[in-house]
This record gives C-alpha cells, sequence and structure tokens, in this order.
C-alpha cells in the first residue's frame, strides 16, 4: 500500500506598481476622513448568563470612543437591560463626554421568563448611530438551602451509614412553585466504596414524627457523580408541608466499608404560581430502611402489609400516588429469560384500587449503559428492574382523575408473582457480594438485630 503525503506548496506574490503618470512627483494623497466625527465600540453583541427574576446579572463591559465630535454622546438601552459608569449605580441612559475613550457597564434584569433581546444605541447628531445587540434568558427566583455538606458516610472504624441533622429551610411556601433536592457525591481521600449501593433521602414529619422517603438513589460503582452539574435531581414538591421552617432530613447510604461517600445536599425552593395551595402526604407502604428489609422476590407475601384502607378528606382538589421501588440481589433460579431476580428479571406491579388493577409500574430497563456517570468501576451498563447503579431512583406518580374528595377505598399492590419458587441468598453467599469487606454471618446478624443501620428511635 502507498503511503499518503502531503505536499505543500507556499506560493509568494509579489506586487509591483509602476508610477506611469506624468504628474508632479510632489502630489500628496489627502484622507478625507481623518477628520470626520466617528463613534465606535470594540463589541457588537452582548450575551448574557440565564439570570433569575427580579435578579440581576453579573454585568458584563464594553468599550466606546470616539474622535472629531463637538458634543457629548447619548447612550441608551432598551428594556431588561441597564447601564452603568461605575458598576454601581445603574440606568436605562448615560451621556458621555466627546473624544475620550470610556468603559460601560451593562447587566441583564429580567422581568419575564424565556428569551429576552434589547439594544444599546449609541447617538451625536455630527454622525451615524452604533448599535449593540443583546440578549439574555429569564429563569424563575428561587431560594437556595445547603444541608448535609460533605457528610462521611461509611461503615466501621468508627463511621455510620447514616447521619439525622436539623437545618433551618425556607418558611414562607405561599409562592413556592415546586422544590427540587440535589444530591452530591464525592470521594474521599482514599477513595470512593467499590460497590452501588442502596441509599435515600428522608424527612421527619413535624405532626406524626413518622419518617418520609423524599428521594432514593443507587450510588455508583468506585466513583462520585460530578459529572452531573448539581448531582443527581429529585422533584420533592409533594413534600412541602415536611419541608419549611426547621426540618430534620436523615441521610443513609448503605456501605460496608470505612471508605464510603461524602455527602453534600441542597435544596431549591423555585418561586411561581403553585398549583395548590395546600399539600399533604400520608404513608401507605414503606419497606425502605434498608435493601433487605423490603418483600423477598418470589416467596409468600402474607408477612407484609401490602393492603390497605384509604380514607381521603374533604376539598382535596388532586390526589396522586407516590411509589419509589428497587430490587435487590441474586434469587434462583433464573427468570425464564435467563435473568436471575429480583435486581435483574423484568415484571410489571399492578396497583389494585377496589380490587380493580387501576395502576401499572413496569420495571424494566431505564438505559443504565447510557448513564451519564460513565465509566464505573463495576457492573453498572447492563440494565436492572427499573434502576441503574449512579442514577436517582426513578418516581412513579399515578394521578386519579375523578373526584376522590371525601371517600375511601382499598388499595393493594399487587407483584406479578414468579412462576418459579425463588430461593433466599444464603449467608455464605454474600462473601461473592461482599468480597473484601466484612464476613457475610456479621452482615446477617446485623440486620437481624437491627444495628448499625439507622438510628434507634
Amino acid at each position: 500500500m502507498k503511503k499518503l503525503k502531503l505536499m505543500f506548496t507556499i506560493i509568494t506574490l509579489s506586487l509591483f506598481f509602476t508610477d506611469c503618470s506624468k504628474g508632479d512627483s510632489n502630489d500628496t494623497i489627502i484622507d478625507t476622513n481623518l477628520d470626520k466625527p466617528s463613534i465606535s465600540s470594540n463589541k457588537s453583541s452582548l450575551t448574557f448568563e440565564d439570570t433569575m427574576l427580579t435578579r440581576s446579572s453579573i454585568a458584563n463591559s464594553i468599550s466606546i470612543s470616539s474622535k472629531n465630535l463637538n458634543s457629548s454622546i447619548n447612550v441608551s438601552i432598551s428594556n431588561n437591560f441597564e447601564l452603568s459608569l461605575d458598576n454601581i449605580t445603574f440606568q436605562t441612559s448615560i451621556i458621555l463626554e466627546p473624544n475620550k475613550l470610556k468603559n460601560v457597564y451593562v447587566r441583564f434584569s429580567p422581568t419575564e421568563l424565556g428569551n429576552n433581546t434589547g439594544n444599546i444605541k449609541i447617538e451625536n447628531s455630527q454622525t451615524s448611530s452604533t448599535n449593540i445587540t443583546l440578549s439574555g434568558s429569564g429563569v424563575k427566583l428561587r431560594f437556595n438551602y445547603k444541608t448535609f455538606n460533605k457528610q462521611h458516610l461509611a461503615f466501621g472504624s468508627g463511621n455510620s451509614q447514616f447521619s439525622i441533622q436539623k437545618f433551618d429551610l425556607h418558611n414562607d411556601l405561599k409562592n413556592v412553585e415546586s422544590i427540587k433536592m440535589y444530591i452530591q457525591l464525592e470521594c474521599p481521600s482514599g477513595g470512593c466504596n467499590a460497590w452501588d449501593v442502596y441509599s435515600n433521602i428522608m424527612v421527619k414529619d413535624p405532626g406524626s414524627s413518622e419518617w418520609f422517603e423524599i428521594g432514593r438513589y443507587i450510588t455508583p460503582y468506585g466513583t462520585d457523580n460530578k459529572k452531573l452539574d448539581r448531582g443527581f435531581e429529585i422533584d420533592v414538591t409533594d413534600f412541602k408541608s415536611q419541608l419549611k421552617g426547621n426540618v430534620e432530613l436523615k441521610s443513609f447510604i448503605e456501605v460496608w466499608g470505612s471508605d464510603g461517600w461524602n455527602l453534600t445536599v441542597d435544596f431549591d425552593y423555585i418561586i411561581g404560581d403553585p398549583d395548590f395551595t395546600n399539600y399533604k402526604v400520608s404513608r401507605i407502604i414503606q419497606y425502605n430502611g434498608n435493601s433487605l428489609q423490603g418483600v423477598v422476590y418470589g416467596e409468600d407475601e402474607s408477612e407484609f402489609d401490602l393492603s390497605k384502607s384509604i380514607e381521603i378528606g374533604e376539598n382535596v382538589q388532586n390526589a396522586h400516588i407516590r411509589t419509589i421501588i428497587t430490587g435487590w440481589g441474586h434469587a434462583t433460579p433464573n427468570d425464564d429469560n435467563g435473568r436471575p431476580c429480583a435486581e435483574w428479571c423484568y415484571r410489571t406491579h399492578n396497583i389494585k384500587i377496589n380490587n380493580i388493577n387501576t395502576f401499572q409500574h413496569y420495571m424494566g430497563p431505564i438505559g443504565c449503559g447510557s448513564n451519564p456517570i460513565s465509566p464505573q468501576n463495576g457492573n453498572w451498563e447492563p440494565d436492572r428492574a427499573g434502576w441503574c447503579p449512579g442514577m436517582e431512583v426513578p418516581v412513579r406518580l399515578n394521578k386519579f382523575t375523578n373526584d376522590i374528595s371525601n371517600s375511601s377505598f382499598n388499595f393493594e399492590y399487587d407483584f406479578e408473582k414468579s412462576l418459579k419458587k425463588m430461593k433466599r441468598v444464603k449467608p455464605q453467599q454474600l462473601d461473592q457480594m461482599l468480597p473484601g469487606y466484612i464476613p457475610a454471618d456479621e452482615v446477617y446478624d446485623i440486620f437481624r438485630n437491627s444495628l448499625a443501620i439507622g438510628p434507634t428511635e
């Protein structure tokens, strides 16, 4: 095979001019533009970062120069943008002295959502005007509150898998449209834990003292989630009534090593028009203290209370069921498609209302291989049943379309039945799941005695 070579030839073009005129050799050419009045700017356009309503962006600066003027320069700006000579006092118009170089500050102060455009007009009667185009996007006002800040969660060597703390959050909720929670994971100095593990954030209801799970996530294998600007994002608007004022939160990462993760959690309270004036949350079923506390797949479910009688009070305008569900472990024998349960086999769950299948949850693939937290240091790419390592767990919302105010009904969560008898993982099999950590029999003792998993009330 011939090798391809790139050959370059550089041609220098030289131009020579011969004076063919018979005029006087002392003739001079006069540039008529030298004394012509002019105004110029070092920029023709400015683009601003997204800016919250009622707030102002960081100011950008432009340089305006002029020459051969005998009167001042008028600089004006359109709505939602402002000018300043000192970057302190901003206004919609300013006057500049002629024939001087001047820095002018420009900022974006949106009053409406979405794309905003504007214009700076620089004018003087002696010359044509100069225009600078402006653009920026207005976004909803939000208040940010940081709670857990680089909280180290680990196991052994004096560490704990959980942390309970109180924080002061937003107190006035009447104009809060939504609440977003962001979960950031950082690796400790010795590196992150090697495994994908069950994790969640809970809030304590001030009235009942019950703990409500507001978000669940699965840690990535041996890495952080810094590839997401703000970490995992979960909408927690449903818990408005609990996330007000002084709030008690519980963070939990079921890690079995002294390395663990450093956890940071913050909340954005987004100002707008709320869908409803008041919010209320009631618990239906909650088996989420740890990964092994849930319903054992393929076995008798009679020991678990999966049915409830629910009463809805008066003046309820809207109601929905909020479900967070994950599987864990490798039950055998394998499913018909060769995938072991319950972490791996795809199933359809039904929510029965008055014994009628009303809502369905398909626990199937959600695209683990396209996870932005990649690569990870383990078996992160194969699809699980409705969740992925290194992702927040999907929240499944089922909205009632009929009026259920001042009513009652029977609720039942119905798992798709297994056609095969599944077997529990034996204690010694945990050694394969947790190599190099703690003995499997110790893990089982911990779960059996309810130690080191969560706080004792």
